[in-house]
């Protein structure tokens, strides 16, 4: 399970991220600029920021475990480890 918190800090989004698996928690903190928005997301809200780092968890956590996750990241971070997630996510 993955939950999201977003907050706007300026241009930025900050979210708060914490992923439940089998029994274990883990917290993680997830920047989303403006142009990660206009590239992966149909909205600008809290809410659609919050729906794209969620999405984002379920593709990362399909493709590795939960403690091979960096702990504090840009979102566009993801598509130089994994090149599909622009092509995925792309709108």
């Amino acid at each position: 399970m993955v939950e999201v918190r977003a907050e706007r800090k300026g241009e930025l989004w900050i979210c708060a991220v914490i992923v439940l698996t089998e029994g274990r928690e883990s917290r993680y903190e997830v920047s989303v600029r403006p142009s990660d928005l206009e590239r992966w997301s149909s909205g600008h809200d809290a809410t659609a920021v919050e729906d794209l780092v969620s999405r984002s968890f379920d593709f990362l956590l399909e493709r590795e475990p939960p403690d091979s996750i960096l702990r504090s990241f840009d979102l566009s971070v993801i598509q130089r480890y994994y090149p599909e997630y622009d092509r995925l996510f792309r709108r």
